[in-house]
Formats: structure tokens, sequence, C-alpha cells
């Protein structure tokens, strides 16, 4: 059964403040429709612009981790992103009134009850995934980072934590599908050591913290009076170090909480590959930097990969998605110009159409008469007609729309087209369509081999009556 893309049910709003800031946030997950991904929405700016949740806007992971698109900025994503990654949302968009995420407990978990109470639900276009087909490596020998991922037919993740830390010590987390994420991994809090805590405060970088919201573990021994100071700062009772050298501000859900909080973390941040992965990961002492750049390098392959010509898989015993007659429901064209014969495969992004070159074809009367050779402008064109069959279901009354192309570009043809060849046409969107634009890679074959490849832009545009 084919694995679909999922949005929310319906929106939902949480309120708390910025851990850096100090400032009331407000912010809610809206459902998005197919394909759009991750979408963050500064809506107290003029013009509410948007940021794509990947990892190439990535500008800043000092104390947590921060998208920008020009001077359109979100900080401290990565909880909110785990949350919608371990809940399987595909698409959403996430609008937010101030320049951070509220940090609420330190963890995922209130995101995640949130989109747990309202549901989620099943979209029409196939999931995307970046299926790992060789290990990969990423290492900091410096901070002695290292992260690596291997082949796996889903996302499991192992992380080990050492901090030189006489509390901390060596720690060690896993999750072995991202089913147990909900209820094993989303609850973890953050963790800071208290000298950290000190040096935050002092320069206040921390406005909106809360000792509610992070397990502050204590490294070496402070004086009761020190404790009282920070606990005043923070206008809560008065704090002392429990035996196993953190702080009593918060009972520990986890034996290794601070361990799976870095999973956590792991989680939000290689979410911006943006698509879901199918990979084993181990990682050594990860943070907000090395995740990021993983992210990036995972994110670079998927794209390679996803250009990389492969032919689509036909069984010729299976009916087709649309026949000919269909297919004159949604094109224009009529023979003899209408040069596709089935559509195989259709979704948000992709479509697969089919053309059985014979040598009825009245083209070959002069194209050549003692060697027939299909005229590349016709591969073209068939290859548009296949992608304006993509472009017009994205509208519900196709019929009172045309596809216009704008420009074909860095056209290759491989090998001739012959009579009794059958050609298999693949077109998908580079990008979501806006504005009636639609951007393609167009790539057609014959058997495993490809034989024409380029890119294609289409405008929508309505019928006039």
């Amino acid at each position: 059964m084919a694995d679909k893309q999922r949005t929310i049910a319906q929106v939902v709003t949480l309120k708390g403040k910025g851990l850096h800031t100090g400032a009331d946030v407000e912010v809610s997950i809206v459902p998005a429709e197919v394909n759009m991904g991750i979408i963050f929405q500064r809506t107290d700016l003029e013009g509410q612009p948007k940021i794509e949740a990947v990892a190439d806007n990535v500008v800043d992971t000092s104390r947590g981790t921060t998208i920008a698109v020009k001077n359109t900025r979100v900080s401290t994503v990565e909880h909110m992103m785990a949350a919608l990654y371990g809940m399987g949302i595909d698409n959403a968009l996430v609008q937010v009134n101030g320049p951070e995420m509220p940090i609420l407990d330190g963890s995922s978990k209130f995101f995640v009850e949130s989109i747990a109470k309202v549901g989620t639900v099943e979209q029409g276009a196939e999931r995307n995934y970046f299926c790992v087909k060789e290990k990969m490596v990423y290492t900091d020998e410096k901070n002695n980072i290292e992260i690596i991922i291997y082949p796996d037919d889903k996302l499991s993740i192992d992380v080990m934590v050492d901090y030189n830390s006489r509390v901390l010590g060596h720690q060690y987390a896993k999750m072995n599908s991202i089913e147990e994420f909900p209820a094993q991994i989303s609850p973890s809090r953050t963790f800071a050591f208290f000298h950290e805590l000190e040096v935050l405060l002092k320069h206040n970088l921390i406005k909106g913290g809360d000792l509610e919201n992070a397990i502050v573990i204590m490294e070496h021994e402070v004086p009761q009076g020190e404790l009282d100071r920070i606990a005043d700062l923070f206008n809560k009772p008065h704090i002392h170090v429990k035996p196993e050298g953190i702080l009593n501000n918060v009972d520990l859900y986890f034996d290794n909480e601070p361990a799976r909080h870095k999973l956590l973390d792991m989680i939000g941040d290689f979410a911006l590959v943006g698509v879901r992965i199918k990979g084993k990961i181990i990682a050594m002492r990860p943070g907000h930097r090395a995740n990021t750049e993983f992210a990036k390098m995972l994110r670079r392959q998927y794209k390679l990969e996803r250009l990389k010509p492969t032919a689509p898989q036909y069984d010729p015993n299976q009916p087709p998605l649309m026949d000919v007659n269909q297919i004159m429901k949604v094109l224009p064209h009529r023979p003899p110009f209408l040069l596709i014969d089935k559509i195989l495969y259709l979704d948000g992004t992709t479509v697969v159409g089919m053309k059985n070159v014979t040598m009825n074809e009245a083209f070959f009367v002069g194209h050549f008469p003692n060697e027939p050779v299909m005229p590349g402008v016709l591969q073209v064109e068939a290859m548009a007609q296949t992608g304006g069959i993509l472009v017009l279901s994205t509208v519900p009354d196709p019929e009172n729309y045309l596809t216009y192309f704008l420009k074909i570009d860095q056209v290759r043809f491989k090998r001739k087209v012959v009579p009794g060849d059958t050609i298999l046409f693949k077109c998908f969107l580079n990008e979501p369509i806006r504005r009636g634009i639609a951007n393609m890679t167009g790539q057609a074959f014959v058997g495993d081999q490809l034989v024409m490849e380029g890119l294609l832009m289409a405008q929508i545009s309505k019928v006039k009556e």
C-alpha cells in the first residue's frame, strides 16, 4: 500500500515564552496542501513572510536551530520540527507571532499532545523519502563528534552522549522506530549545566528561562546562597541539589533523559532534510551544528538522486490510470497531435505517461523514408503533454484550463526512437507550483535507457469564455 503524505486535521494554537527574548509567543499549526512541506510564517511582520523549514535555510545553531530567509528569522525550531516529524506530518504552516518558538517545558511534549488531540489526515500524494543507499559519515574531529547513517528500511537512531561530566557520565539513548517518539522521546526536556546558566543569566540571554523547562546539572559544588539567588531571579522557591547531581527544580522522566533529549533534537534537525528518512543513524556527541550540517549533506544527496534518471516501473498487466479517452477529457489535444496513449501514474508531484511508437505514425512517411526516426521535437511535445496532465491535475476542473509552455530548456537526446519502441515519459515538479507557474524535469525512457530529458516551465491559464 502506498504511503501517503499527511497534514494536521485542524488548526491548533499554543502560547508560551521565547527562551531567549522572554516575549510572549503564540504559535499555530495550520493544515497545508500536499508537497508544501513545513513552512514557518512570521505573522508579526509586514507581509507575513514565510521560511521553508529546510537545512539550506539554517543560519545559526549557537543556542538552538535558527532558520531564516533574508531578514526574516525564527529561532529554536527543533522541538516543533521533531513533533511534526514524530507525529507523521509532512505538510504544515507554522504561524508564529515572534522571532522564536515558545520553549514551553523544554521538550516536544505539548506540541505532540496538541497534534494528537486533533489528529492528522491522509492526503492524495505519496510521501517522499530519502532512502539511504550507502554509508554516509559526518565527522568533527576537533569536538570528537561523529554521525553515521547506514541503509535501512526505516528510521532508527542510536545516540551516545559524553560531556566528561561526573554527573552525566556516558549516556545512551535509542529509538528503534519513529512510532516510539511520542511516548519515549518527546517528553525529554532540554538540559543545561549550572555554570552555563550563570553565564547566560549574566548576559541576559535567557529572559524566558524557567527552572521548570530545563534539567539543571550541578557539575561542581555551589553555595546554597548562590542557588537561592538563582531561584529568586526566576521567581521560584529556593532550590537544592539532589543526590544524583541535578537541581530539585524537576523530576527526571527517564534516567537517561539528557541523552533522549539529544535524540529529540536530532529528529528535529534531521527533519530539515525536507523529506522523511529511511536509514539507521548512529551519533556520538551530536549537537545542533553537527546535526544541521549532516542534514545538509543528506539533503544534497537526496537532490542528486532525485535528478538521476531512473526508468519508471511498468506492469503491462495492470490497467492504466487514464486511457486515451480519459486523457482527452483533460487535454485539448486530438489525433494526430495527441501523442500519449496512457497515463500510468499520477500524484501531486510526478506523472508517468506512455507512448507506443508504431510504423503507422504519419511523420514516418517523410522522417525518414529509408530509416524511420521519431522527430525529437515530437518527443518533446509528447513529454510536454504528459507534464500537462500533471499540471492540470492540480485544479478541480481541468477541462476549463489550458497549459501553455513558457520555456523548454537543456533538452538532450540520448538515442534514436524508432518504430516498435514504447516510450515512458516521467515528469516531476522541481518545486511547488506558485502563481500558476510549474517548473518540471522531464525524462523519456525506452526500456531502462534514457532517450531524452529536459526542463520545462508551464503556466496554467483559464479558458476564456
